[in-house]
C-alpha cells in the first residue's frame, strides 16, 4: 500500500503530585527520598477496619488548579472506588474519583512562538486520587527480583485529562510546558519529574486520509514517559508505528483492540504492555467510607480571588506595557513570578525597558546559573541593578564599564556609584571629551582619510586608541564626536 497522509490525534493524561505535607487519607509523610516503606500506616496499608480522613489542603490546591484552568466546580464531588489488582496497590482499589471530579471541562492556552500560532488546548476535567506504591525491579543479579515500596501509597494526585486535541509531538511538549509553569506559579506542585511529581500518560491515534475516506487508526496508551522530551520522542515514533501498521494491515478503531504500550528510552520504541482497559473493566462504585464533598461558592470565589497573576497575564503585561517581544517575555516568565517581579522593578525606572531585559538574559541569569543561586540569594537588588542601568542609559559609562560595575556589585556590598569610585571610573566632561578626539585626529591621519573616502569602519582603530588613552571615554561619544569632527574638516 502507498503511504498515506495522516493526522497525528493526542490527548494527554498528566498525574500530578500535589504538594500537601501528608498523604491524601492518613498523616503519613510525602517527603521523597525516605528509606522503603517507612512512610506507611494501616490506613495507606489497606488494613482492615481502617477508615479514610480527606485531607483538606488537597481539595484546596485541586480547586485552586481547577480555577486556574477556567474549569468549572460543581458543588459537589464524590469519592469512587476503581478496582483492580497489582502488587504496589494494597487494598485491591484506589480511591478515585469517576462521575463526578472536583474540575469539570477547561482550558489551556498556548502563547505559540516563532513558529506556532497560539492555541487552546481543551481540558476534559480534573480528579483527585490517591497513589499507588512503587515497584522495583533488579535484574542485576539475575534472579529478577521485584520489590515493592509503599511510600508513595496514599498521596495526593491530581489528574489533568486533556482533549484530544494536540495534533504534533512539539504541541504535547508546549502544552506539557505551559502546564507545568502554571503549576509551578500556583505553587500546588513541584512538578519535579525524577521524583515523580509529575508524569504523563499519552492516548495517541492517527487520522488517516485514504482516497476520499476518512479514518482512525486504534487508539494507544503510551506509559513510561519520564521526561518532556521522551513524549516528544515516543509520539513520533509512534506516529509512524500506527501508519506503518496501518499500511500493512488496515486496521482502524472498533478492529483491533486498544493498547497500552511502554516507552523503551533507551532503544527509543513502545512495547505493548497489555490490552487497554476500559472504565468498566475497573467496575467503578462510590467508595462507602467518604461522604461526598461539599465546596461552598463562598470558598471557591475566596480560592479565585487568591490566584494572583499568572504565565498568560504576565506575558501580555510585559508585551504591552514594557513593550517586549514574545521572545523576550517569554524568557523573562518563565523564570517564575520572582523574576517577573525583579524585571518589572527594574525596567519601570528606565527609559528602554528592552535593556533591562537584555541585562537580565545575559547577565542576571548566567550569574544565577554560574553560582547556583536563586533570585532570592542574589546580592545585586532592583534598585542597584536599575541605577547601574540608568547611567548606562545617561552616558556615564558603556556597557563594558558597566559590565565591570557589575562585577565588583557581585562582589561587595555597595552601590553603582561607590562601584565606579572603587574601580577609578570617572565620568569624562565634555570638554576633556574634545580635547581626546582632536588628539585622535591628529595622530591618525590615513584613518581620517579613508573615513572622508566612505569606509565607516576607519574609526574603529581610533576609537581603540581612545580606550587607552583614556580607559573612561565611552567609545559611543567618542565614535559619534569624532564623526561629527571629521564631517565638518575643511
Amino acid at each position: 500500500m502507498s503511504s498515506v497522509d495522516y493526522q497525528l490525534v493526542v490527548g494527554l493524561e498528566v498525574h500530578v503530585q500535589l504538594k500537601t505535607l501528608t498523604k491524601l487519607f492518613c498523616g503519613c509523610s510525602t517527603t521523597f527520598g525516605a528509606a522503603p516503606n517507612t512512610q506507611t500506616c494501616p490506613v495507606c496499608l489497606g488494613h482492615p477496619g481502617t477508615l479514610p480522613v480527606l485531607n483538606r489542603e488537597a481539595i484546596r490546591l485541586a480547586i485552586r488548579t481547577g480555577l486556574a484552568l477556567n474549569s468549572t466546580i460543581p458543588p459537589t464531588t464524590k469519592w469512587d472506588r476503581k478496582n483492580y489488582f497489582y502488587p504496589d496497590l494494597p487494598k485491591g482499589y484506589q480511591i478515585s474519583q469517576f462521575d463526578q471530579p472536583i474540575c469539570q471541562g477547561g482550558e489551556l492556552k498556548l502563547p505559540g512562538d516563532e513558529t506556532s500560532s497560539p492555541r487552546t488546548i481543551r481540558i476534559t476535567r480534573a480528579h483527585l486520587e490517591e497513589d499507588a506504591g512503587k515497584s522495583m525491579h533488579d535484574e542485576s543479579s539475575g534472579s529478577a527480583d521485584s520489590r515493592i515500596d509503599l511510600n508513595r501509597t496514599g498521596t495526593p494526585l491530581l489528574e489533568i485529562v486533556s482533549e484530544p486535541d494536540i495534533r504534533s509531538a512539539e504541541e504535547a511538549k508546549q502544552y506539557l510546558t505551559e502546564l507545568k509553569l502554571l503549576l509551578t506559579y500556583l505553587q500546588v506542585s513541584d512538578c519535579n519529574m525524577q521524583e515523580g511529581s509529575l508524569r504523563v500518560d499519552a492516548n495517541v491515534n492517527l487520522h488517516l486520509q485514504r482516497g476520499d475516506e476518512l479514518v482512525a487508526t486504534p487508539i494507544v496508551e503510551i506509559k513510561n514517559l519520564n521526561s518532556f522530551r521522551a513524549v516528544e520522542r515516543a509520539l513520533v515514533y509512534e506516529a509512524q508505528r500506527q501508519r506503518e501498521v496501518f499500511e500493512d494491515t488496515g486496521q482502524r478503531i472498533g478492529e483491533a483492540p486498544k493498547q497500552t504500550r511502554g516507552w523503551d528510552d533507551n532503544l527509543q520504541v513502545t512495547k505493548v504492555q497489555r490490552e487497554k482497559e476500559e472504565s468498566s473493566d475497573y467496575r467503578y462504585f462510590p467508595d462507602p467510607d467518604l461522604v461526598p464533598i461539599m465546596l461552598p461558592e463562598s470558598w471557591v470565589t475566596e480560592l479565585k480571588s487568591d490566584l494572583g497573576a499568572l504565565p498568560a497575564a504576565l506575558r501580555e503585561r510585559l508585551k504591552t506595557e514594557f513593550g517586549l517581544s514574545q521572545y523576550d517575555a517569554d524568557v523573562i516568565v518563565n523564570q517564575g513570578p520572582d523574576m517577573v517581579a525583579y524585571f518589572e522593578a527594574v525596567a519601570s525606572n528606565l527609559k528602554d525597558a528592552k535593556r533591562a531585559s537584555n541585562w537580565i538574559q545575559q547577565d542576571v541569569m548566567r550569574t544565577l546559573n554560574d553560582m547556583e543561586y536563586s533570585l532570592a540569594d542574589f546580592s545585586i537588588k532592583a534598585d542597584d541593578l536599575a541605577k547601574l542601568l540608568q547611567l548606562i542609559e545617561a552616558g556615564e559609562l558603556d556597557n563594558s564599564r558597566g559590565r565591570d560595575v557589575y562585577q565588583w556589585l557581585l562582589d561587595h556590598p555597595g552601590t553603582p556609584e561607590e562601584g565606579m569610585k572603587a574601580l577609578g571610573i570617572a565620568s569624562v566632561g565634555s570638554d576633556d571629551l574634545l580635547d581626546l578626539c582632536k588628539q585622535l585626529i591628529g595622530e591618525h591621519p590615513s584613518a581620517v582619510s579613508d573615513f572622508k573616502a566612505g569606509k565607516k569602519q576607519a574609526l574603529g582603530a581610533m576609537i581603540g586608541a581612545a580606550r587607552k588613552l583614556n580607559p573612561n571615554a565611552n567609545p559611543g561619544k567618542v565614535k559619534d564626536l569624532l564623526s561629527q569632527l571629521i564631517s565638518h574638516e575643511d
